[in-house]
């Protein structure tokens, strides 16, 4: 699951989206011995579940193209996003998950804007023991910080709400979804308010060895302009080991099938995510 999703929807100016393909590349790396691919195994497993009890760091870097009225604008956004599990008691887990966005945007009229986004922070309140049917959940407050440096970047408006995931894991596969609704609570009174819902499902499924393969899709509806944003992510990851530290290795795409005029059209990705096994 990546952080991954946009909270806040700008409005652009120009013209539609076009059909575009993108073409992923899938890194393959050896997993070792028998041990090695049972340990990547768990923790593939383990990072594919946001409610798993694992620390992990990654670093997203995502492209965006086909922005602007011309549709060559470019854009790039490196997300920081650790989650940190800790044990409340013998029942109740409490996972923390922050996107913290740095971006570059170039197909502004007259300059280019580059600087710190909206930190976004989520905080899941989840029973160790699976529900009725493996059901793993959890739920509990989403905030929307107003970190940003410039007013391009960001709302400009600290928002409140409430977050939820809820997923099952059936042997290799895992199936589940994340939503959440972010409103206004404080900001200045020249910001447009924020409003805005997340319903993201998503999938995975364990080929062994630590590799992976992984969909979701990112319904975001902008309730202040009427606006949505629907984009398809698609990617593959391997898990592998350099010296005593695990680490993570996605590369995928996102395509955009629905998104405000002068919007990108689709998204290359590649993430280094350091894993953290307690």
């Amino acid at each position: 699951m990546s952080g991954h999703s946009p909270f806040v929807i700008r409005k652009y100016s120009g013209g539609e989206p076009a059909f575009i393909s993108v073409f992923l590349l899938f890194v393959s790396f050896s997993s070792g011995s028998a041990t090695a691919q049972a340990t990547a195994d768990d923790l593939s497993q383990k990072l594919a579940n946001p409610l798993a009890g694992l620390t992990s760091v990654p670093l997203q870097n995502n492209v965006d193209f086909g922005a602007s009225v011309e549709g060559k604008g470019f854009a790039y956004t490196s997300n920081i996003q650790p989650v940190i599990p800790f044990e409340l008691n013998d029942d109740w887990n409490l996972i923390t998950r922050t996107i913290i966005p740095v971006g570059y945007r170039d197909y502004l009229p007259g300059a280019d804007v580059s600087g710190l986004d909206d930190v976004n922070a989520s905080f899941f309140f989840s029973p160790k023991d699976p529900g009725p049917g493996g059901l793993i959940w959890g739920a509990g407050p989403v905030a929307l910080l107003p970190t940003a440096t410039d007013d391009f970047l960001g709302s400009g408006i600290f928002g409140l709400g409430p977050t939820a995931v809820g997923l099952v894991q059936q042997g290799p596969w895992m199936v589940g979804a994340l939503a959440n609704h972010i409103c206004s609570i404080a900001g200045p009174n020249d910001r447009p308010d924020v409003s805005v819902s997340l319903l993201q499902p998503f999938a995975s499924h364990n080929f062994g060895g630590g590799r992976s393969v992984s969909l979701s899709v990112d319904a975001n509806h902008d309730g202040n302009n009427e606006q949505r944003i629907i984009p398809v992510n698609f990617g593959v990851s391997q898990i592998f080991t350099l010296g005593s530290q695990a680490r993570s290795f996605p590369i995928g795409g996102r395509y955009y099938a629905d998104a405000p005029s002068g919007g990108p059209e689709w998204r290359g990705r590649t993430t280094l995510t350091f894993l953290f096994p307690t």
